[in-house]
């Protein structure tokens, strides 16, 4: 019998829909269900591994692990990564598509949708209920013709929706309401109620605003969800996650910078990092200058490593880094960032952008070469300190050189991987994941200071997991939830 289904659309973009997929999912698992997550179409530079040998958005790999079951590329068909110059690489379940820029994938959107209701299908054959989310707003409806990330789709799989809002923006009511003014009435058909998400304060001084929106949309009352702070501890996918405030670790006793540049990709790989009292992690824009006193310098994963390296370039994160350097600190490049430490950048297949080659910040003695075949790999081995690790790749260029004979990393099947300089303080590596192992991050951090790793992360992943699914329980009517599936 094909699963139920029930699809979570917002009004905007980070209003929580990615959370509240995953803790539902938990909640249901814990009654006995088998729960499936799906997004038809994502766009996010924060990506991950498949099972099956390809790549979603991370948003649902983490709900898979909310809902204990394996990561599926039917989970996410249409992925966008967004690049510089030429638009976004897509990726239809789990490999790579081809290139367009927006206007064109507007007009290619038609040709998608029969790969997102496959993947639908196959999971609505393996589930009690699928848990769908939708993309950005549900209001776009300049993007409406041809859509297959909100009401396009669920218009085309016949899947209820709940709207979300969220009233820690402001203008909740006003962005609910207006959603229903704007869309097409049918599209507001399939709409059987809404919630509100991130209240912060006194419930019961919220109940009259739930109350009007019910009356100006005809909309059932699902929830209002007091604000949850736990969400800081899982991975984000949209990059707007990267402005949110942070508290203040009074007992922080190593600094590690981050240069935020406009193509950042994989930026969860700083979470684990995050979350270590010992470590204060310092998000670096573009007009800021990178802290004096920092023990680390990260640059991350780039989905248009060109564009971000001339970006670094021009905030004068270069001349910063080098002044880190010769105050004895460290650097790290991962996957982008590493490539941006070497001598050059070859992109002759004009695989980011405009053929041609960069300049590196010649940090590293090695050059890289971009290519149009993607590497996507779940791996493990032992860092040149000896600390095992697990994690995975997912690049589309080869790095080499003299430096490559000091690798960072050997894979358990011997192969070398990365560079250091002859000091030992400019490491690259195209290994995500990293700081998520316990034994790879106690190891870094004991470079730093005493002590190493205060945390197990992957338990804290977890432990976090079922404080969301409690908290929703609590807020959310989840027997209503399952009767509006169908």
């Amino acid at each position: 019998m094909p699963a139920r289904a029930l699809m979570f659309q917002g009004t905007g973009s980070d209003v929580g829909k990615s959370l509240i997929v995953a803790g539902l999912a938990r909640a249901l698992v814990a009654r006995g269900l088998k729960v499936l997550p799906f997004k038809p179409q994502n766009m996010s530079n924060n990506a991950a591994v498949t099972e099956d040998g390809g790549e979603i958005g991370r948003a649902q790999a983490l709900q898979a692990r909310a809902a204990r079951v394996a990561p599926s590329v039917h989970m996410n068909p249409v992925l966008l990564k967004p690049q510089s110059e030429i638009g976004a690489q897509i990726v239809v379940q789990g490999g790579v598509y081809g290139r367009a820029s927006a206007a064109d994938y507007q007009r290619l959107k038609p040709e998608l949708m029969p790969f997102v209701l496959d993947s639908f299908a196959r999971l609505k054959g393996e589930a009690d209920i699928v848990l769908v989310e939708g993309a950005g707003s549900a209001s776009e409806i300049n993007l409406r013709a041809n859509d297959i990330a909100n009401m396009g789709f669920a218009r085309a799989a016949d899947v209820p929706v709940v709207l979300i809002g969220d009233i820690d923006r402001g203008g909740v009511i006003a962005s609910l309401v207006g959603t229903k003014a704007v869309i097409e009435a049918e599209d507001a058909a399939l709409i059987v109620g809404f919630l509100v998400n991130k209240f912060r304060g006194d419930p019961a001084l919220f109940a009259n605003g739930m109350a009007l929106i019910a009356a100006a949309t005809g909309w059932e009352v699902l929830g209002l969800v007091p604000f949850f702070p736990g969400a800081r501890l899982l991975p984000a996918e949209d990059a707007l996650a990267l402005d949110a405030a942070r508290p203040v670790k009074k007992g922080a006793r190593i600094k590690i910078a981050v240069p935020i540049l406009p193509h950042i990709a994989n930026f969860d790989d700083l979470d684990p990092l995050d979350a270590e009292p010992s470590v204060d992690l310092v998000r670096v824009r573009p007009g800021q200058a990178l802290p004096g006193d920092a023990d680390l310098v990260i640059l991350p994963g780039s989905k248009a490593t060109i564009a971000d390296l001339a970006a670094l370039r021009e905030a004068g994160f270069d001349i910063d880094i080098a002044a880190h350097l010769r105050h004895g600190g460290t650097v790290l490049g991962l996957c982008g960032g590493y490539q941006m430490l070497g001598r050059a950048i070859h992109d002759s297949e004009g695989v980011e952008g405009p053929r041609g080659s960069a300049s590196g910040l010649g940090l590293l003695d090695v050059e890289t070469t971009l290519a149009n075949e993607k590497r996507l790999d779940k791996i493990e081995g032992t860092s040149s300190d000896g600390a095992p690790f697990t994690g995975y790749e997912m690049h589309m260029g080869l790095t080499a050189g003299p430096d490559c004979a000091r690798p960072f990393a050997r894979f358990a099947d011997g192969n070398a991987e990365g560079a250091m300089s002859a000091s030992g303080r400019v490491i690259g590596t195209y290994i995500h994941g990293l700081f998520a192992d316990d034994r790879q991050r106690a190891a870094w951090l004991a470079r730093f200071a005493p002590g190493g790793t205060a945390i197990a992360y992957e338990a804290l992943v977890e432990e976090t997991l079922d404080r969301l699914a409690a908290h929703l329980a609590a807020n959310i009517d989840i027997d209503r939830l399952l009767s509006l599936a169908r």
